[in-house]
């Protein structure tokens, strides 16, 4: 494989899909050795179908708003690798979705979902629909229509979509709630992220971020550190850095950032429960800022216009979107003492920001690894609606605990070098890779 002659094609012939783009080049650089080394691959040509989606359905989604006026929105799935299992990634609502958007991030989840050791495979969906500021009712009409046009491509065995940015748990509801109507059968396996009495998984909400923090702690135990006093920046304050939150203060860390599109919170005190609990609020709000937790807790302290990465810190975690921490806060990172990265948002640093962390030899991990608990917990909560029945919370927490060290050996298996540290970024990519090459190539040419 060539990967300056991959790209170049892929460049010809999808110009302009940076996010893309991005992705594929940082995975098949990290390939490249490996993949040389199997001529198999190369003659069946598995790069050159893997970058490739199986399948984009674009659809209008038309909805009628509050005051009567007929909205139009664009909605899309990205069915992108099934060689190991149904499709399998969220849908995002957000004004910034786009079509390179969601193949970037079905092309990451088709890797991620390997990593998960479950049988799924990699897809995303989404609109650009922005819920920020819509009542209730106009979120419910929204999904309705949305998924009046998406339901006959799903299915239990075909495609699970779940919740992603802008996408929780009472948009969900009424997705499947349509869904339910259409297809006119109770199939909970359709959808997960779902409600407590109608077929979710207890910790699914919290998965992604308490996920991410165990893959942290192994990070921190290989070399030879512990998470207890530790502080902690994170970016974001939805379903994901509120787990992410949770689950770092009750490992003995301490939270003294939050952010939103308004600023930074500094809360050197750490968190508390009743901070976590108004978290939630506040994504509940759909205001999309945070500056109110400063008025509400009088130890903390709102910065407008700052990001998390202004407040020095050990850790640095990234749990709001894509390429939300660049080179210049990679160096302010470095510049404040901070040693460990972890993404746990999608590809939440940009290539000169993990460039700049992999040179100053700080211990950093990549979305792929870091945020699979949220998807392999979705994975869990399909088995439970496959087997009728719930598991407890402990149960479902253990199987986390456990899919993400498994996450944890296979990157350092494929990540060691030399000199004995761990390349997280190039483990994480040919552990997936190679997991889904040998299933494309046992499968044939289709």
């Amino acid at each position: 494989m060539n990967v300056s002659k991959v790209m170049s094609d892929l460049e010809r012939k999808h110009p302009g899909e940076n996010e893309y783009l991005q992705a594929v080049r940082e995975v098949l650089e990290s390939i490249e050795e490996v993949y040389n080394q199997h001529p198999e691959f190369e003659k069946a040509k598995i790069v050159e179908r893997m970058v490739e989606p199986d399948r984009v359905i674009t659809f209008r989604v038309t909805w009628v708003d509050d005051s009567g006026e007929i909205q139009t929105n664009i909605g899309y799935r990205v069915q992108f690798n099934s060689a190991i299992g149904p499709y399998k990634g969220g849908i995002r609502f957000h004004n910034a979705v786009n079509l390179s958007m969601l193949k970037f991030l079905g092309f990451e989840q088709t890797f991620k979902n390997a990593l998960t050791t479950l049988p799924m495979g990699g897809a995303k969906g989404g609109s650009d629909f922005n819920p920020k500021g819509k009542s209730n009712a106009e979120i419910m009409r929204f999904c309705q229509a949305f998924m009046l046009e998406l339901w006959q491509n799903i299915g239990p065995d075909t495609d699970v979509p779940a919740g992603d940015v802008g996408v929780g748990g009472r948009e969900i509801g009424y997705m499947y709630g349509m869904y339910k109507k259409l297809a006119r059968e109770y199939n909970t396996g359709v959808l997960t992220g779902k409600g407590m009495t109608w077929g979710g998984s207890l910790i699914r909400p919290e998965a992604t971020g308490f996920g991410a923090l165990y893959f942290t702690e192994h990070m921190l135990q290989k070399a030879g550190k512990d998470l207890k006093g530790k502080t902690i920046a994170i970016s974001g304050f939805g379903n994901v850095a509120w787990g992410a939150a949770t689950k770092a203060t009750e490992l003995g860390a301490k939270v003294i950032a939050i952010s939103g599109p308004d600023g930074v919170i500094y809360n050197p005190e750490g968190m508390t429960q009743e901070k976590l609990d108004y978290m939630l609020e506040l994504r509940a709000s759909n205001r999309d800022i945070v500056a109110p937790f400063a008025e509400e807790f009088k130890d903390a302290t709102f910065v407008a216009g700052k990001k998390a990465w202004s407040i020095k810190c050990d850790i640095a975690l990234p749990c709001a979107f894509q390429n939300e921490l660049n080179e210049a806060d990679a160096k302010e990172l470095l510049a404040g003492g901070t040693w460990c990265v972890a993404e746990v948002s999608n590809m939440g640093c940009t290539p000169e920001a993990i460039a700049a962390f992999q040179a100053a030899g700080i211990l950093f991990a990549p979305g792929k690894a870091v945020n699979a608990g949220g998807v392999a917990t979705s994975g869990l909560e399909m088995t439970q609606n496959a087997q009728h029945l719930s598991w407890s919370a402990e149960e479902v927490d253990k199987k986390l605990h456990y899919i993400m060290s498994q996450i944890h050996e296979a990157c350092v298996c494929y990540g060691e070098q030399a000199d004995g540290t761990i390349n997280y970024v190039k483990g994480a990519n040919i552990a997936g890779f190679m997991k889904v090459a040998q299933a494309m190539l046992e499968q044939g040419a289709i």
